[in-house]
């Protein structure tokens, strides 16, 4: 697999920071460290950090010998990954997959569900006993079939209680194909067996996003209500329906459901912004800040990559519907990351965005998918092996720069879930959707909000799939290597 060992190699093209230039072609791979010297080379040209881990400098290795030398140390690929990645506090997504066919389909909304969307909480403020709540249903799935709905409550999986004791127990019972939950009545706090035990299945599945489309009238308010889980490029058809039936509704106002929404595409995020707005077209949305190498060579060949503007037509050309709204309601919890905190954070420069819920979980940076070939992209990929990183490779920020999220952002009026009273998604009485009309109605006056005084989350489904809290952008910057040739 030729391939350039040092990013220095380009470097000697783009006078950047390397001494001098060598053929490693001359020195070849084994095929048995294949893996892992894609691993390296490609984590020393596009990672984030990659100048602060020594293990990635550029000066490390004279010639392919010694890296070859370097990698055989590492039991497999992903201990050379793990042990390349800096700090889990500051790199807390970058994964590696022996499958890309497993990475492309999640990145993609394509995942192995029963169709139970939960969330794992305490009991109390002892934090020993553990029971969840179903959020919602995906259509067409096991539990649908089986007529499960939001709020109701499990205290068991394959006859274990949840606790902390046997976390280890329940997480892996959560990754089987096939489980039973034993469900219970929830009464002010008490949890009572109700006797009810389902069996759920598994299969592979596609999720659509665009969960819920409504719009209500009220007084002389017309409000729409998109709940949206997912930004994935290949709904953006399905997106775009939802906002020209929300345009042809003469909405006033939008409240925008992203409590469960872990996250995406960048270039989604840019056209749902566009599509909330629409009178800001070619505008600056968002700045790209990439590893120093990356910028450089960006900096010298086109800039404009580094940015994401407004736009008027989604992915295939069509055109989007637009409200051209001043201000936007977002609903949002702890599940609440990546580019759904993209849209937040850089629509607000423009226009007033109320934020409705609790804190997100503060990803300000994005990865990309690299694969085991000439340039990293996915054409010419090596036939040997199905290896793929999505290493984090850059930080977002809204169009003044502004992107220091890390902590979360907060919410302008704060509401938890109440698992006594979750109500019906849409629904004008579901209590994030109803503070939402009620600020709308009261101009900011609103009722009462129901707050906790310490977060009981523990954990939640789409937290224990194999990909969570994804923000990435699509395209590799593949000239870094056509330079060379």
């Amino acid at each position: 697999m030729k391939k350039i060992l040092k990013f220095g190699m380009m470097i000697c093209f783009t006078a950047l920071i390397f001494q001098s230039c060598e053929d490693y072609d001359d020195n070849p791979v084994p095929s048995a460290l294949e893996v892992k010297d894609f691993v390296w080379k490609g984590l020393n040209l596009y990672y984030l950090w990659q100048a602060d881990q020594p293990k990635l400098a550029d000066d490390l290795f004279e010639t392919q010998r010694d890296l070859n030398i370097f990698l055989d140390e590492y039991e497999s690929p992903e201990a050379l990954f793990a042990d390349l990645k800096v700090a889990p506090a500051i790199d807390r997504f970058s994964v590696i997959f022996s499958d890309y066919t497993v990475l492309e389909n999640a990145l993609q909304g394509g995942f192995r569900t029963n169709g139970i969307e939960f969330s794992l909480r305490f009991k109390d403020e002892t934090q020993t006993d553990i029971f969840g709540y179903v959020r919602y249903v995906l259509p067409n799935t096991s539990a649908a079939n089986q007529g499960i709905t939001r709020g109701m409550i499990f205290y068991s999986i394959n006859n274990i209680p949840l606790s902390v004791s046997n976390e280890s127990i329940w997480r892996a019972a959560f990754r089987e194909d096939t489980y039973t939950l034993q469900f219970a009545d929830y009464d002010g706090g008490t949890i009572t067996p109700n006797g009810i035990s389902l069996s759920f299945t598994k299969v592979q599945y596609t999720e659509n996003p665009v969960y819920i489309t409504n719009v209500i009238e009220v007084e002389d308010k017309r409000i729409g209500y998109l709940m949206y889980n997912g930004f994935f490029s290949n709904f953006e058809t399905q997106l775009n329906q939802a906002f020209g039936e929300l345009k042809a509704s003469n909405v006033t106002h939008l409240v925008l459901d992203l409590r469960y929404n872990s996250g995406g595409s960048v270039d989604t995020a840019t056209r749902l912004a566009s599509m909330i707005t629409g009178q800001f077209n070619g505008q600056v949305f968002a700045r790209q800040v990439w590893n120093q190498k990356v910028m450089n060579f960006f900096n010298q060949t086109n800039p404009e990559q580094l940015i994401n503007r407004f736009t008027n037509q989604i992915a295939n050309g069509n055109t989007l519907n637009s409200l051209n709204l001043n201000k936007v309601y977002v609903l949002t919890t702890g599940l609440t990351a990546s580019a759904s905190e993209l849209i937040i954070n850089s629509l607000k420069p423009y226009i007033d965005v109320v934020q409705i819920g609790t804190t997100t979980v503060g990803k300000n940076d994005g990865s990309i998918t690299l694969y085991d070939s000439p340039t990293f992209g996915s054409n010419n990929r090596n036939p040997n092996h199905r290896y793929a990183m999505q290493p984090l490779v850059l930080k977002i920020a809204d169009k003044n720069g502004n992107g220091e999220y890390q902590a979360g952002i907060d919410p302008a009026l704060e509401q938890f879930e109440n698992v006594a009273n979750l109500g019906v998604l849409g629904d004008q009485n579901e209590p994030y959707f109803n503070t939402a009309i009620n600020d709308i109605l009261a101009n900011g006056r609103v009722g009462n909000r129901y707050i906790e005084s310490k977060d009981l989350y523990v954990e939640d489904s789409k937290s224990l799939r194999i990909l969570s809290n994804e923000m990435y952008v699509e395209k590799i910057p593949e000239g870094l290597f056509r330079m060379l040739h």
